[in-house]
């Protein structure tokens, strides 16, 4: 098992430049940058001002256009003086190159609108990521496991056909518009007050005690978790479900019956081991999904500002440094998650031996 270790770590480095790389090629491709919309805002801010001067702003001044200025011959010398602030007066090779050695040693580099490193930038943001995340995915596998393994052992029932309704229903409602329901709901939109509508803490976080401030924080998780995790709870549901029906079909479950064990020893002797691994596969795909990607919206709703809110308002300013920073962390975690769960399938089933497969 050390063998493939070493393997999957060496692997990491190679992925990371892969990704970044085809980022990076991405990134010059597109459209537009950070030169482009300081100009474009001077040119708009330039025309509004000339429009409440009195002047027209005709489009060979100050008028808003798909251009900026310096591309007309107007202001080379501020164009030039930007390109040289942000780095892009070198060639594309050299500014990759020079990324990759500050990467090496966790340097991120500084946001291009905020007088902040990119990592410190990060790490005000994570905590309500983790938050919305870490709760988000522990909530969905406590519920969804057990209320899976029931359905197995009633597949057919009543219940089990309420049930898969529920789900359904839950999985179809979009986040987004769940939050907005429970905030109309229970947090003062039209009926109770019971929740807060904004923030990960109270005003007053700093006085209360210990008890009162875990009392506090999961007081403002409750709804953005909620709205989180209702779609969440099908897809792993019914895997559970279906992975737990699969096994007790196999003969050694005959066998452990016939040797006349009960229906509770059959399954959590036998069955659970062998159906959760398919379970724990998807578990790093989960938690990142719901820490890094799933959260954007809600954290928008209940004015929470994480790494998503982080995320999406850098691409839409051209932030690169922001841009690169956050992907190389959130793939470097993902990495560091799947080789976790590999080594918990090993855990679990130690039949299961990776040193025999190449990788």
């Amino acid at each position: 098992m050390i063998r493939y270790i070493l393997k999957r770590l060496l692997l990491i480095p190679l992925t990371l430049f892969g990704i970044l790389l085809i980022n990076f090629v991405l990134i010059q491709c597109a459209p537009g940058g950070p030169v482009e919309r300081i100009m474009l805002r001077m040119d708009t801010t330039t025309a509004t001002m000339s429009r409440m001067a009195g002047g027209q702003g005709d489009a060979a001044g100050y008028g808003v256009s798909s251009k900026y200025q310096g591309a007309q011959g107007v202001k080379e010398e501020l164009v030039a003086q930007l390109n040289q602030r942000f780095g892009f007066d070198k060639p594309v090779h050299e500014r990759f190159l020079g990324m990759l050695k500050q990467y090496l040693v966790f340097d991120l580099g500084k946001s291009f609108y905020r007088d902040i490193r990119v990592i410190d930038l990060i790490k005000e943001k994570m905590p309500v990521s983790i938050s919305l995340g870490l709760w988000g995915t522990l909530l969905i596998y406590l519920v969804a496991i057990p209320l899976g393994i029931y359905k197995a052992r009633k597949a057919g029932s009543f219940a089990d056909t309420l049930s898969s309704w529920a789900l359904i229903v839950g999985y179809a409602i979009p986040a987004f518009l769940l939050a907005i329901f429970l905030i109309l709901i229970f947090a003062g939109g039209a009926y109770f007050s019971w929740f807060p509508l904004r923030g990960l803490v109270s005003d007053n976080w700093e006085t209360l005690t210990l008890w009162g401030r875990v009392k506090d924080y999961f007081w403002h998780m409750a709804l953005p978790v909620t709205s989180l995790v209702v779609g969440g709870f099908a897809a792993l549901t019914f895997l559970t479900k279906n992975s737990f029906l699969e096994e007790m079909k196999k003969n050694y479950v005959l066998t452990a019956r016939a040797k006349g064990l009960t229906e509770k020893q059959v399954l959590y002797r036998h069955v659970f081991r062998n159906a959760m691994l398919i379970i724990i596969a998807g578990f790093p795909a989960a938690l990142i999904g719901l820490l890094f990607a799933g959260s954007v919206l809600i954290e928008v709703i209940f004015s929470l500002d994480g790494l998503g809110l982080l995320g999406y308002e850098s691409v839409l300013n051209r932030d690169y440094p922001v841009i690169f920073g956050t992907l190389y962390i959130f793939t470097l975690l993902g990495l560091v998650l799947n080789l976790i769960s590999d080594l918990t399938y090993h855990l679990i089933d130690p039949r299961i031996d990776f040193e025999r497969k190449k990788i």
